[in-house]
């Protein structure tokens, strides 16, 4: 009888296990369309597995809801890795439980909907208790620049985002965010841990973070998010990498490399962060961790060879608003700093955005146990008001090292050597023990998936191949067209090279002649050279003529796309001439239009002779949001005669303080009757507006008009000396009242008629980029 019932037992075992099993493998179906994974999801139980069939899903809106355990999850993952593409207007939305996301890979499109990945399938169905792994999102960006959306948009609790790699946003939009707009998505608890994030250009506005988790709105709420071990790579998308914007975050053992900006909290309190690593390589405008808010703890974090000055700092507390709202800059108070170590880093900015609205200084807060060392630079701190609030223990400089501070400070004679992670620490086993760097810090090799490659696609200038052009018609459209990016196109005849057709340029390219003997460029159409999208233009060398252009008004030599540009551009004339430009009004010498943005414009070394327009016109941002056409713009060693328009107008508008620059350079330039056409409406020859960083020196103005110089935003720098004005207008310094306040104008006895430069006695505006005081320049 035992034995009887032994056998009916292991029957009945069996049978459940082959139905068991029968009813596992047809859960794990291979689905080839969306149609077939609606099916899907309709029918999935727990450890229910659907799988999108390799190829290209285009279109690809997937709703994917379900209710898993924890033992049991649902999941949506592919068939081979890397093999399956969600291109065109897809996006995904999940909600539910315990469902997990593998190996989706989203690329060639952009979200038809506020966000690519999102947390939720409607205001009241959200996810929680899900994971998102082993995903990209590359390059998928919107192809109207101010047009916004998140990647990555968490809502609900306790989710985890890992192993993910995210690259290349280039329009509007938080790469991703942790929203907490409703209570279910407060008190989250949600992990978001070694995911690779890729480079984010510069935006040029406000919104180009790579990771906010909160807003102003909901900033007092507690979120308890943890972000660790991530591996931020040349994330620059706007002044904030991360902006933290709720209560009760951590963010640990994080690396952040050659990143402009850096770890912002932006608004909420009791914040952690410990154990990051910053790794500037002394490229501009890396900063560190910036503290505002109350009860902020910075412990054991490692910063190198980061340059960013004012609020991109190595490491900066602010001022803040007396009874601040809620979107504004609160008090910092009860903040600790300890254990924190800065190597080769520029600037320590305390009490950092200090004016009449932010007039708060920090309470009861503490910096002790921190490193400053740095081999040439002594003036590391910068005080902008009362420190008396901070208490300073027990810290350590290098010997050159001047803080302004009366006491909480040892100098010490340092000694570096490198650690296990190749980052040099001071070798004194007094110092040594104070530097906490994790054992496995983030980096490109443990973070992201490890089938996706993290490759470079920025192509610099001349990579390519050379490609030798002859004066024939059409030969430089032709081989441009016919060209790769990085090629150089090479003239190899001193003699006139016509074009009949406008040369679009949608990849790096360089046009060069390496002949003493200049040849001449003519072209036909309204424009010779029109920068699309992904273009970038060098041209060196060249000899261009505007004699063939039609007799219309508006020409250039060369104008952006007219329409918005996602990625930035740049633009490169070295040792080349520009003549006549004047068979009709306004023929410009280059042109942009709005929504588009370069990162550098560069005119060196260059002859402009004869032009009824402007030189250029970076001025197409008008709406005063914080948008600009241009981040660096670089004038040097040229001349400009009889230039009707004005040389240069740059504009940057609004009083957001998120972006980087305009920064502006102007050196050993002349220019002989720019600006007095009857056309030029701003009545001036360089008209700069909002530009965050001026450096005008060394130039020569003849009759000319003058400069129009408008100061606002942050703390601009203006440096001017050295510049000689004969039979021209002078200059004309405004700006907001905390700006020129405090400034008188001086002129310059030892020049004649009409001439002016700084006297480095004037009263002060700010910092120059050598570190000095500067004054104004105007009569």
């Amino acid at each position: 009888m035992k034995l009887y019932k032994l056998v009916v037992i292991t029957i009945v075992l069996v049978f459940f296990t082959f139905i068991s099993c029968k009813s596992l493998k047809a859960s794990k179906e291979v689905v080839k369309n969306v149609t077939e994974f609606n099916k899907a999801v309709l029918k999935a139980k727990p450890g229910s597995t659907i799988t999108l069939a390799n190829g290209i899903w285009n279109d690809a809106e997937l709703i994917f809801k379900g209710n898993g355990t924890k033992e049991n999850p649902i999941t949506l993952t592919v068939e081979d890795d890397g093999q399956v593409n969600l291109t065109g207007l897809s996006c995904l939305k999940i909600s539910g439980e315990y469902l997990i996301v593998k190996g989706l890979v989203f690329i060639n499109g952009y979200t038809p909907t506020s966000e690519v990945i999102s947390f939720k399938t409607s205001d009241d169905q959200l996810a929680n208790k899900c994971r998102l792994t082993e995903c990209v999102i590359d390059n998928y960006s919107n192809p109207e620049r101010q047009e916004s959306d998140y990647w990555i948009a968490v809502y609900g609790k306790n989710n985890r985002i890992d192993h993910n790699h995210i690259e290349g946003k280039t329009n509007l939009g938080v790469t991703m965010a942790v929203r907490l707009n409703t209570e279910a998505s407060q008190e989250n608890n949600h992990q978001i841990d070694h995911n690779y994030f890729g480079p984010r250009p510069n935006l040029g506005s406000n919104g180009g973070e790579t990771l906010r988790i909160g807003t102003s709105h909901n900033s007092l709420s507690n979120s308890k998010t943890i972000v660790e071990f991530n591996y931020f790579d040349r994330c620059n998308g706007e002044q904030e990498i991360i902006s933290n914007k709720s209560c009760q975050n951590t963010y640990r053992f994080n690396t952040f490399f050659e990143c402009k900006g850096g770890l912002s909290l932006r608004h909420g309190s009791q914040t952690l962060v410990q154990g990051n690593v910053f790794l500037g390589n002394g490229v501009p405008s890396t900063g560190g961790i910036r503290i505002i808010n109350g009860q902020q703890m910075v412990i054991d974090n490692y910063c190198i060879g980061l340059t960013g000055d004012r609020f991109k700092g190595a490491f900066v507390i602010m001022n803040g608003v007396p009874n601040s709202p809620i979107n504004r800059y609160h008090q910092v108070k009860d903040a600790i700093v300890e254990n924190n170590t800065f190597v080769n880093c520029d600037n320590i900015q305390l009490c950092a955005g200090s004016d009449k609205e932010r007039s708060a200084i920090p309470l009861n807060s503490r910096l002790k146990n921190n490193i400053f060392y740095h081999d040439k630079k002594d003036d590391l701190f910068t005080i902008y008001d009362d420190i008396r609030g901070i208490n300073f223990e027990d810290n350590y400089i290098s010997s050159n090292v001047i803080t302004g501070i009366t006491s909480g400070f040892k100098k010490v004679n340092f000694t570096l050597s490198k650690d296990n992670n190749g980052l040099l620490i001071p070798d004194a086993i007094e110092l040594k023990k104070k530097v906490s760097i994790h054992p496995n810090i983030a980096s490109k090799l443990n973070t992201g998936t490890n089938w996706y490659p993290k490759k470079d696609k920025y192509i610099s200038f001349r990579t390519g191949k050379t490609i030798k052009v002859d004066a024939v018609e059409n030969s430089i459209y032709n081989a441009i067209k016919e060209s790769k990016p990085g090629d150089i196109i090479e003239l190899t005849s001193s003699a006139n090279y016509l074009t009949t057709k406008i040369i679009d340029v949608n990849h790096t390219l360089t046009l060069v002649c390496n002949l003493e003997k200049k040849p001449t460029l003519f072209f036909e159409k309204s424009s010779m050279f029109e920068i699309q999208n992904g273009g970038k233009l060098e041209l060196e060398g060249l000899r261009f003529d505007g004699e063939n252009a039609p007799d219309y008004a508006g020409n250039t030599v060369i104008r952006t796309s007219k329409y918005a540009m996602n990625h930035n551009y740049s633009l490169l004339i070295n040792k080349c001439e520009f003549y006549n430009l004047d068979v009709n009004n306004t023929f410009d010498v280059f042109q942009v239009f709005k929504n588009t943005f370069a990162d550098t414009i560069s005119i060196q070394n260059s002859k402009f002779k004869t032009i009824s327009g402007n030189i250029m016109l970076l001025n197409k941002e008008t709406d005063d949001t914080g948008i600009y056409n241009a981040e660096h713009v670089v004038i040097k060693n040229n001349t400009f005669t009889d230039v009707q328009g004005v040389l240069l107008d740059l504009y940057r508008g609004g009083t957001d303080e998120s972006t980087f620059g305009p920064f502006f350079e102007m050196d050993h330039n002349v220019l002989d009757n720019v600006g007095n056409g009857k056309r030029n409406k701003a009545n001036s020859s360089i008209t700069l507006y909002g530009v965050q960083y001026n450096e005008i020196q060394n130039n020569i103005i003849n009759k000319s008009k003058g400069f129009k110089i408008h100061l606002v935003v942050g703390g601009p720098i203006l440096k001017l000396f050295n510049n000689n004005f004969y039979l021209s207008d002078q200059y004309s310094i405004t700006g907001d009242e905390k700006f020129t306040e405090k400034n008188t104008l001086t002129i310059n006895p030892e020049f004649q008629d009409n001439s002016y430069f700084l006297k480095p006695t004037s009263p002060l505006i700010g910092k120059g980029t050598d570190g000095k005081n500067l004054g104004l320049l105007t009569k």
